[in-house]
């Protein structure tokens, strides 16, 4: 390999100089910080479930073993009602 034609290359693609990433800095000198909006989505459904109301044990329980069972059924006209009022709330 010959080192002096690297050098020329290296030269006219200028691959020896390092680039300075202007994204990343702010004109402050500080450091930034971006959540995504999946992120944001996440704190606001965290913060809701905190202000939730108790948990109901006993009924998650029973729900649980009719779903196990098979046995627990939902009527569509009950969840488009649920979706409906909250959507139009």
């Amino acid at each position: 390999m010959r080192i002096d034609a690297y050098m020329q290359v290296s030269q006219l693609y200028k691959t020896n100089k390092t680039k300075r990433d202007m994204k990343s800095e702010t004109k402050d000198g500080r450091d930034s910080l971006e959540i995504s909006d999946f992120g944001s989505a996440y704190q606001v459904a965290k913060q809701a479930a905190e202000q939730g109301g108790p948990v109901r044990a006993d009924r998650i329980k029973e729900i649980q073993a009719q779903m196990a069972a098979g046995t627990y059924n939902v009527s569509i006209e009950d969840v488009a009602d649920k979706l409906a009022d909250q959507l139009l709330a």
